[in-house]
């Protein structure tokens, strides 16, 4: 029945021992009850072994002695028969849990004296003592000198003992290190000492409690955070699971040393087989469907620290509906939704303008807010039914009043909107699947409303069958199309720009300087009072969490005629989805064998390989029928190598400078090649002679792209160019007309171009490192980012949502379009000199010549494939994407298939 919640915020269990507890003794009515007498920072406790009678608990600054009678008194009652006797005076006691009922803690004012007998007579002498000094603890005037005073009583404990090494699973385990922790869980902390091996780490309580030792298997580690408890940099949370809301062991250090070494040493560990994921790489698999909304917003509180063993910090999750009234719910009318781009406080327009004239007329620091959106009141305001214990530890023993209790959710919605001081937001508990937090299945008395009704299960919207039924309606809300749609703009002011500064006030989402990260530095704080006093204000106010986007959040990728479930599949596959011509047209067809090529991409098998040229390869394009591949080179040749016959059927030199790309016009009648001696050429393939040549640059030019009648050059000028180009006529020997319609420049030379599919927008990459995407039709950069080294190759996805970098770094770099925000980065261990993706996987062609096969949003090559003896520099796919050509600085061309 005991449990640390029993204790008051921030007290510490010490010691417990075996002992009587002695009523009325000498008297007729003398009773003695068996149990344990447990000693703890700010109280003492005693559990009886018998569930009927009530846990006694004497607060220290209650009492009014604490002795071990002497044996010479003559009234002293144990002298006859007894040792190790205790006796406490006190003005006030309270009883807890009697009948084994949880309820508000009964309180029993009034002088009285409790006597308890110990077990082990010997140890009277060192617990006597041991309460003095907790009691002169208690009296102490300001709390920030009993809190010096309980400390340094703890941290003297801590010292006189140690890890008890018999502990370890194997005696062949090596320590790595130990230091004094405290385990932390919902409003309670335990210290005790924490160790870790090669193979595992523990952590010991100092008071035995609730178990000897608890035990982690490093090599079950999945996860581990860093964690801002109390303000203060030192915590550090670990999970054995993938995807869980709770970990398994959340640790808070005494210095930030300590922490560091221990997150170092897990880190270290586990970095061999787990990826640490990123907020910006979450919200890749997000965006592509890969998580679901709810497992996105479970990973972003993660990052931002929020963790379900702080209150103070407690997940956060959006009101997602905002009709609680109608007898069907229904998840296609945009109305039935929360407006997801304003924070709670903002949603009511009359209360908000009577916020904003008392912002207006406060000194600073301003805030339009005086209580937050998530706090430890807030979090037990839902949850009271299944953890009515925390509520009562939060409460000193009480309950909430009955009316204002988690009643209904249509009130607590109503109050949301139209209270004065009522800005709070859900748990994740609303979009999970164990509905026990609305049913009150312990029967707990939580008091009767003022119309006479008792207050029992939360009420229910008429659209909701039960509490099941109403999870099951609110995950369906959370994952419609609609929040799909509008999940980022809640992120912006949670998570992201609007959460600090100019555009937090412009969103009216300014809350207490106090709640947020930074807001006050306790180290700085020199008065103990003043800083405990400020530590509660703030811990019982609620925190805002940490912020980890400073630009907009990008939207989600919302798939045409495809659920998004939690459960979302990684791969679809043709067998799983059946499909006849009558019901899908060909480009779903088309679309199916794409998906299905890249999901069995790491299949890929060499065919056949050529030696064509006597340099490296610059560039292959081939035609429709896939008969004839044209290939560039650096040995200044234009080459068509037919497929069939399996040789070299033109080779051509426009001059003796090298060619640095190639591309075949539709109709496969022209090729056009562009080289280092600032020309474009054009090749008439029907006629084996160059047609045309365009001198449209200053220096070499380095790509060519041709889209819709436009031909795209990049050069080291520093500009890309945009050309429309008007076919000529072969026969008469009319050239091509080349119209300039478009100048981008540069600061320094360019090097790769890649257009999307919409011929909407163009990237460009330069010498340097940095990327332009432009707008095609304005000629506006709309983003630019530097990368410091040399740019190999980018491509945008099929979807222009994503853009996908390598260069020298060694690092692919995905960016979101729309907001320009890097939002994933994976490391290679060598260059990958060229590369297609499909937005999920990626085949690149790496400096050593293998192929690789990456798992983009998991960070790590699935597959890699022998290829060329040197330099993979040139890559070509078709596009059904299961035929694959590569060149590369070894002078060869090689072919490749996909076998399944």
């Amino acid at each position: 029945r005991f449990s640390l919640l029993l204790l008051n915020l921030e007290e510490y269990y010490f010691e417990q021992h075996t002992a009587n507890h002695i009523i009325n003794k000498g008297c007729r009515d003398e009773r003695k009850f068996r149990g344990s007498l447990k000693i703890c920072s700010k109280s003492i406790i005693f559990e009886p072994d018998d569930n009927i009678q009530p846990i006694i608990k004497i607060p220290l600054r209650d009492c009014i002695s604490i002795k071990a009678p002497e044996d010479n008194e003559a009234n002293n009652p144990f002298t006859r028969d007894t040792s190790g006797g205790i006796s406490v005076l006190c003005n006030q006691v309270f009883l807890i849990k009697e009948r084994n009922i949880i309820a508000p803690y009964k309180t029993v004012r009034g002088r009285t004296e409790h006597l308890f007998q110990l077990d082990v007579a010997g140890k009277l002498g060192d617990v006597v003592q041991t309460l003095h000094q907790l009691y002169r603890a208690s009296c102490l005037d300001k709390m920030g000198d009993q809190a010096a005073m309980i400390t340094a009583i703890l941290q003297s404990r801590l010292a006189r003992t140690s890890f008890d090494k018999n502990r370890f699973q194997s005696i062949s385990e090596t320590l790595h290190m130990e230091c004094k922790a405290e385990m932390v869980t919902p409003l309670v902390t335990n210290p005790g000492h924490v160790c870790v091996t090669d193979a595992n780490l523990y952590f010991q309580p100092l008071n035995g409690y609730p178990k000897p030792v608890v035990q982690i298997t490093l090599q079950n580690v999945r996860r581990i955070y860093k964690r801002r408890h109390g303000l203060m940099p030192l915590g550090l949370e670990v999970f054995c699971t993938e995807n869980d809301l709770c970990s398994d062991i959340y640790l808070k250090f005494y210095n930030c040393q300590d922490r560091d070494e221990l997150y170092f040493l897990i880190a270290t560990y586990i970095e061999n087989h787990i990826t640490e994921h990123t907020a910006e790489s979450y919200m890749l698999q997000w965006q592509r469907g890969h998580l679901s909304n709810y497992q996105y917003l479970l990973h972003l509180n993660n990052l931002a620290d929020r963790s379900c063993n702080d209150l103070s910090q407690y997940p956060v999750f959006p009101w997602i509906i905002a009709d609680y009234s109608s007898s069907v719910l229904d998840l296609t009318k945009p109305e039935t939704f929360r407006d997801l781009s304003k924070p709670i406080g903002a949603l009511n327009k009359e209360r908000l303008d009577r916020l904003l004239t008392r912002y207006q007329e406060m000194p600073e620091p301003k805030f339009m807010y005086g209580s937050h959106y998530s706090s430890p009141g807030y979090v037990l305001f839902y949850l009271v039914r299944v953890a009515p214990e925390y509520m009562l530890c939060l409460q000193n023993g009480k309950f909430d009043h009955a009316d204002r209790m988690f009643n209904s959710l249509a009130e607590t919605w109503k109050n949301c909107l139209d209270g004065a001081t009522d800005f709070k937001e859900l748990i994740p508990e609303f979009y999970e699947n164990d509905s026990s937090f609305l049913v009150n299945s312990l029967k707990l008395d939580l008091g009767k409303r003022q119309g006479g009704k008792m207050v029992e299960d939360v009420e229910l919207p008429p659209w909701a069958s039960g509490p099941d039924d109403f999870l099951q309606k609110s995950q369906e809300a959370l994952e419609s199309q609609y929040v799909s749609e509008h999940l980022h703009e809640w992120i912006d002011i949670i998570f992201g720009y609007k959460q600090k500064g100019s555009e937090a006030v412009a969103a009216h989402n300014v809350f207490h300087p106090l709640t947020y990260e930074g807001g006050v530095d306790l180290n700085s704080i020199m008065d103990p009072n003043e800083k405990v006093a400020l530590l509660t204000q703030i811990l019982e106010f609620g925190q805002t969490p940490k912020q980890l986007f400073t630009i907009p959040h990008p939207r989600r990728i919302i798939p045409k005629l495809k659920s998004l479930s939690r459960t979302s599949s990684h791969s679809v596959s043709i067998t799983e989805s059946p499909v006849s011509p009558n019901e899908e047209s060909f480009e779903d067809l088309t679309e199916e064998s794409i998906t299905l090529a890249w999901n069995n991409i790491a299949k890929l098998k060499l065919d056949e390989q050529y030696k064509i040229h006597k340099e490296a390869i610059t560039g292959i394009a081939v035609t429709c029928n896939g008969s004839s591949v044209f290939t560039t080179s650096q040995d200044s040749t234009l080459k068509m190598f037919s497929k069939e016959s399996k040789t070299i059927q033109r080779s051509v030199s426009f001059s003796n400078m090298a060619l640095s790309s190639c591309l075949i016009l539709p109709g496969d009648t022209t090729v056009i090649s562009s080289s280092w001696d600032n020309h474009i050429y054009f090749y008439s393939v029907a006629f084996g002679r160059r047609q045309d040549i365009l001198m449209g640059h200053d220096d070499a030019v380095s790509k060519i792209c041709w889209r819709d009648g436009r031909l795209y050059s990049a050069s080291w000028d520093s500009t890309v160019k945009v050309w429309h180009c008007v076919p000529g006529e072969t026969l008469s020997n009319k050239k091509h007309h080349f119209e300039l319609l478009a100048e981008l420049e540069h600061d320094v030379s360019v090097n790769t171009i890649n257009l999307n599919a919409a011929n909407t927008m163009l990237a460009s990459g330069t010498k340097e490192g940095t990327i332009n995407v432009w707008d095609v039709t304005t000629a506006a950069v709309l983003h630019q980012h530097a990368f410091v080294l040399f740019l190999f190759a980018f491509f945008f996805c099929t979807d222009s949502r994503h853009l996908l970098s390598t260069g020298e770094d060694c690092c692919f770099k995905v960016i979101d379009v729309q907001t320009g925000m890097l939002i994933s980065s994976v490391t290679a261990d060598e260059p990958q000199r060229c590369f297609r993706w499909d937005g999920n996987t990626i085949l690149s062609g790496s400096q050593s010549g293998d192929l690789l096969i990456w798992d983009l949003l998991g960070g790590k090559v699935i597959e890699r494939i022998k290829g060329h003896t040197g330099a993979v520099t040139s890559m070509w796919m078709n596009e059904q994407c299961n035929s694959v050509i590569t060149g590369g600085e070894d002078k060869q061309i090689v072919f490749w298939k996909l076998q399944y």
